[in-house]
Parts: structure tokens; C-alpha cells; sequence
């Protein structure tokens, strides 16, 4: 077998309580972190990213809601948090009209599923956000669990692709 990236390997030597610290910045569940934790070591990039879709399909209800407590609602980037800036960076520049539609429609969908709207915003318009929030709003609350696990997967995904770019 090959040899893990070196950036990988670093991460997997990294000591429990560090390790941990490291996981919770990617993904607020306490549960997540400490399964993707005991996954170690991880030979490739493919292996980390098995551990965190297994990790997130994993999850109760209340393991979500503390993934989803480390996310900014979208259109409301978290002040001086630069992932959450990053991540959100596709609301720069927009309209003062469609920022207020974004934020009606949060005020509407976490008033029906008690939670923040969820969304893997990378890459995407302040626009098309407020397109896929309307397009989930009529979505009962186990289909949208299920659509917030799946976000939630791929933010942790790019998370964790841009930790190990980083560690390099």
C-alpha cells in the first residue's frame, strides 16, 4: 500500500484532544467528530471522506441540530469568521432586494423546521440560495433532515479538503 499524503498523515497523528478540537472546527457534532476520530488511520483522501459520509449518515436529529449550530444562516456571514465569509462569499455584491428576500424566506423556513436553512454555499449566488431554500421550503421535516445531512456532508467535505491543502 501506498503511502498516506503527508498532510494526511499529520492529521491522523495528531493527539485525541487535538484532533478533536480539529474535527469540531469542520463540523460542530460532538458525535461526527469522534466517529470520524476512531475511523483513523485513513490511507487516502477517499478513506477521510468514507469516514465523514458514514459519520454524517450516523447522526440522530439532535447530533444534526449540533452540526447545523456551527453554521452561519446563509445571506448573514458570521462576522469576522473567515470560513463562514468564504463559504459565503457569493452574497457579496448582491442587491440590498434580494438580501431581504434571503432573509425573509430564512425567517419563514426556520419558523417551520426550527432550524437555520442549510446549504453547501460554496460556489453558489446569493440568488440560487434563495432558489433552493424556496424550491425546500414545501418539503416535509424528515425530507428535509435529509437534505441538511446531505449539505452538511458536503460543506464537511470541503472542509476537510481544504484542511489538509492547508496542512500541506
Amino acid at each position: 500500500m501506498t503511502q498516506p499524503p503527508p498532510a494526511l498523515s499529520a492529521l491522523a497523528a495528531t493527539g485525541a484532544s487535538g484532533l478533536r478540537e480539529i474535527l469540531l472546527e469542520v463540523c460542530s457534532s460532538p458525535t461526527w467528530a469522534a466517529a470520524v476520530a476512531a475511523s483513523r488511520p485513513w490511507h487516502d483522501r477517499a478513506e477521510l471522506s468514507a469516514s465523514n459520509a458514514k459519520a454524517m449518515a450516523e447522526l440522530s436529529a439532535d447530533d444534526l441540530h449540533d452540526a447545523m449550530a456551527g453554521h452561519a444562516r446563509i445571506g448573514t456571514p458570521k462576522a469576522g469568521d473567515a470560513t463562514s465569509e468564504r463559504e459565503q462569499a457569493g452574497i457579496r455584491g448582491t442587491a440590498p432586494a434580494v438580501l431581504d428576500e434571503l432573509r425573509a424566506a430564512n425567517a419563514a423556513y426556520e419558523a417551520k423546521f426550527g432550524h437555520v436553512f442549510l446549504i453547501c454555499a460554496t460556489g453558489r449566488t446569493a440568488e440560487g440560495m434563495l432558489a433552493a431554500l424556496r424550491e425546500r421550503y414545501p418539503n416535509d421535516t424528515a425530507t428535509e433532515a435529509e437534505n441538511v445531512r446531505e449539505e452538511l456532508r458536503k460543506i464537511n467535505e470541503i472542509r476537510l479538503d481544504q484542511l489538509l491543502d492547508v496542512k500541506q
